[in-house]
């Protein structure tokens, strides 16, 4: 199970994806989410799901990968499904003891999951396609304008990317501790819930004791390469918007003015 997240992984390309500049993926990711959560109605995403169907296909990261990253999540989106399709009012459907269905239920139960899964898969395929240097350097030049107010942004840029970096090293390292602890009798999958969340304890301990030595190993090792933070700071891949970024930028404008347009037309 723990394997299935997906979230940090970076596979390497040389897709159309792959060779666009970070700062224009990072701010088309963040374009695409602000769309998905001003459209309205089945008509205004669909020439959001174009978008996306367009992105993952020039990626060519494969179907099975993304519902990998999908699949841990299924309990969130289940639940809220449910939520919305119990307690939204509307044309009664299905009526059982003091369950009711409502048209309005369901029909908001589909976009919010519609809703979640496109957000997931859009934000997944940044990482998915973007490897932990460009987005550093994507992040600190989107966020360059910070420091005339003195906030540092190489740091919290190089921050956020080894946190997201170390995402798969840890689930990894927390896979192999928990096949461990099985192998000696622990039991993480049968009892109740509270019960499960106790037996996770023992997991945590090493886990946490395993992050801290590897970052101390990480600082350790930038101090050896002589890491002194972005202060002239040389760089051997320069940042360079190219005719695919241009593609893209246009593509998406189109493709998301359509679905603000559709907004107005109910279905």
């Amino acid at each position: 199970m723990l394997k299935d997240i997906t979230l940090g992984q970076y596979f390497p390309g040389n897709t159309p994806v792959h060779r666009m500049d970070p700062r224009m993926k990072i701010l088309l990711t963040m374009g695409y989410i602000v769309i998905l959560f001003v459209a309205k109605g089945i008509l205004s995403y669909l020439p959001i799901m174009i978008w996306l169907i367009t992105a993952v296909a020039l990626s060519r990261i494969k179907p099975s990968v993304i519902l990998r990253g999908v699949k841990p999540l299924i309990f969130v989106i289940t639940l809220t499904a449910v939520l919305n399709m119990f307690y939204t009012p509307g044309t009664e459907l299905v009526k059982i003891w003091v369950i009711t269905i409502t048209y309005q239920g369901v029909y908001t139960a589909f976009l919010m999951v519609l809703r979640i899964v496109m957000l997931i898969t859009g934000t997944f395929l940044l990482t998915y396609t973007t490897s932990p240097i460009a987005l550093t350097d994507g992040i600190e030049r989107l966020m360059s304008p910070l420091k005339a107010i003195r906030v540092p942004v190489h740091e919290l840029a190089m921050m956020m990317t080894i946190a997201l970096r170390f995402i798969p090293t840890l689930i990894e390292e927390a896979d192999k501790i928990m096949n461990a602890q099985k192998a000696r009798g622990a039991d993480f999958e049968t009892g109740s819930i509270i019960r499960r969340a106790k037996a996770l304890i023992p997991l945590l301990v090493p886990l946490f004791i395993s992050a801290f030595r590897r970052a101390d190993e990480l600082a350790i090792a930038m101090e050896c390469r002589c890491y002194r933070g972005g202060e002239g700071r040389t760089r051997l891949r320069q940042l360079n918007y190219g005719p695919v970024d241009v593609y893209a930028l246009i593509f998406s404008v189109l493709l998301w003015g359509a679905a603000i347009a559709c907004r107005s037309i109910a279905i």
